[in-house]
């Protein structure tokens, strides 16, 4: 068997700093390690090897340091390394590194590519599926379990889904990228290191991949970073010190209960500029919402999407389309026109579902080849990521991923606003090729108010000559506690961090979320722990959140989980630790105990909610 490994380098994320003044990141002397996603795909390729047999080739691209990260890939356990080295692919987006990564990977015998879930600094995870793309192999996203069967030239996975998990059946060779769960993480030892010193790193410039060096760099990228803005986020940090805690959290709730708790927050728009018909005209410019459909619902995120393109097309003076991909879609046309579709596409099929990459892509591309829409918005899901940069890749369209906001400039160019680094940088985004995508974070945008009397055009997409399906969904296991796809849009998230001691002190928590009807969000360590299902991760390699309050209990406040609650409205922690860092991320703090602390809250929240009727 022979597996290759795509790694990236990447900056720590944490010591990263920006400079107001040239508006450039400052990277000297910031540390590089390896992606943390691609550390664990390299290990899943190395406990294959040890059980199958073969070798594991670690890929790099990059400038001339990236060859510390092969090193170290190699003493973890890889055979042999390759780094694409050479100024040609200066300036490469995700297409342009994925075509230097797929020529390179067809140079090689391989039966399993394995990438990271996404890289720490960009967070696209499109580079994966778009190799596959290029090399023409099944992909399965999100893996967290996997097995081989060499002799039968198959695998069968089990990834995450935003709904929980399902089991995955696919032909080799084949892709996949990895998730934190897929194996645990191990470091190299002085021994390791040694050994690796006697292991082979191969340099390869652009030209040995072909001598078409216009496919790379610059030249070679559907998209192109216009600037990039600091995301500056400042918190109030007061500590509420009372004669009790009591009195405390009494203080907090006339806080919270001022500024909007169970009431209208003071900074929600009052609705009456809110007009679904906004004026669009019938210049043949189209703006389309691939649309997802969630435990026999709409996702809020197609309902945000359709606010957002409501806007876009009225200052492109087009129009507003859906498309569904699926089965049984019929009843779902009538909220998608409430929410601002003209028309409605519906590829209804029972092939169609469950979700597979290869059916849905085909799909896709069909109807952007025969539609041309100008510009194409999918939701920044397990779904969405999945599929987008499959289709971009086919295409060779530019693809901009988990946008933040999306705006039109002066030129009628789709501005795709991109996060970076953890949020710490914003940068728009424009792209060279028709239709502009983009995927879009859920529960950043707003939906519009829906407005009952307005009807859609529906019409059909032909569903034959979809090709044979190279995965095949097993099972589907749904989470039935999982609640985080109400992460994305609730207003108020209950956060939970190993200072709560362990599951058995869970139901104090899901008290207090009980009564403000929120989901529960986690720390990496809480779900590495085993606590809560890796859904409800918030953080660097979790989910990011825009919650209007969010409540951070027994939360130590280490960067990697404060990233994801930038988009905060109001942050309250509740810790034990004077000194622990989630309070200079915080508005509120109350120093205590979590099991003294969060009954009383519960209580007063309790009455607050009962007093505001």
């Amino acid at each position: 068997m022979h597996f290759v490994v795509c790694i990236k380098q990447v900056p720590v994320v944490s010591a990263m700093t920006f400079d107001l003044e040239t508006k450039t990141l400052k990277r000297e002397g910031v540390p590089l390690e390896v992606s943390s996603f691609d550390i664990r795909a390299l290990l899943k390729a190395v406990e294959l090897r040890d059980r199958h047999g073969g070798e594991v080739t670690v890929l790099t691209m990059g400038p001339p340091q990236a060859k510390k990260a092969l090193e170290h890939c190699l003493a973890l356990g890889a055979d042999r390394a390759i780094h694409l080295v050479d100024g040609a692919f200066r300036g490469s987006d995700t297409l342009a590194t994925a075509r230097a990564l797929s020529l390179a990977i067809r140079r090689l015998p391989y039966d399993l590519v394995l990438c990271g879930r996404s890289s720490t600094d960009a967070e696209t995870g499109q580079v994966g599926p778009e190799v596959a793309e290029l090399l023409d192999i099944p992909q399965i996203t999100g893996v967290r379990r996997i097995e081989i069967e060499p002799a039968a030239r198959a695998l069968r996975a089990e990834r995450e889904t935003d709904a929980g998990t399902e089991t995955v059946e696919a032909s080799l060779p084949a892709l996949l990228t990895a998730t934190e769960d897929l194996v645990p993480e191990r470091f190299p030892t002085r021994s390791d290191r040694e050994q690796a010193k006697g292991k082979p790193i191969e340099e390869m410039t652009a030209r040995a991949l072909t001598d078409d060096l216009s496919l790379f760099g610059f030249e070679g990228s559907p998209t192109w970073v216009t600037g990039i803005e600091s995301v500056e986020t400042t918190r109030a940090q007061r500590m509420i010190q009372e004669d009790s805690l009591r009195g405390a959290v009494d203080l907090l709730v006339r806080e919270l209960v001022d500024r909007g708790l169970f009431g209208r927050w003071g900074d929600e728009p009052s609705g009456e500029e809110d007009d679904v018909n906004l004026p669009r005209g019938r210049a043949g410019k189209t703006v389309w919402v691939v649309g997802e459909i969630l435990r026999d619902e709409v996702r809020t995120v197609t309902l945000e999407l359709l606010g957002k393109a409501v806007e876009l097309a009225a200052k492109v003076e087009g129009e507003v389309t859906a498309l569904l991909i699926g089965r049984d879609l019929g009843r779902y046309a009538p909220a998608l026109a409430a929410y601002g579709a003209d028309t409605v596409y519906l590829a209804d099929d029972p092939a169609l579902g469950p979700y597979t990459t290869d059916a849905h892509a085909a799909i896709l591309t069909r109807v952007i080849r025969e539609f041309q829409p100008t510009f194409l918005l999918l939701p920044s899901t397990a779904t969405g990521r999945d599929l987008a940069p499959r289709v971009a890749a086919r295409l060779g369209l530019g693809l901009t991923g988990d946008c933040i906001d999306l705006d039109v400039d002066g030129e009628g160019r789709l501005v795709q606003m991109k996060p970076a680094f953890g949020g710490n940088i914003v940068a728009p985004i424009l792209s060279k090729t028709a239709p502009a995508m983009a995927t879009v974070r859920p529960g950043i945008l707003k939906a519009r108010r829906p407005d009952g009397s307005r009807r859609a055009r529906m019409e059909r997409i032909a569903t034959d000559g979809l090709g044979a399906a190279r995965t095949r969904v097993l099972a589907e296991h749904p989470e039935p506690a999982v609640q985080a796809a109400r992460l994305e849009t609730s207003e108020v998230v209950v956060g939970v961090g190993m200072g709560i001691g362990g599951p058995e002190n869970l139901p104090v928590i899901e008290a207090l979320a009980g009564v403000l009807d929120a989901p529960i969000a986690t720390t990496r360590d809480v779900n590495d722990a085993g606590w809560l299902p890796r859904q409800h991760q918030v953080g660097l390699t979790g989910r990011a959140i825009a919650p209007r309050l969010y409540f951070a209990i027994g939360v130590r406040g280490a960067s990697e989980h404060v990233v994801g609650i930038r988009k905060a409205g109001i942050v309250v922690a509740i810790n034990t630790d004077p000194k622990a860092r989630i309070f200079q991320a915080a508005d509120f703090g109350i120093l205590g105990d979590f099991r003294e602390v969060v009954p009383l809250l519960t209580e007063a929240l309790t009455r607050a909610k009962a007093k505001s009727g």
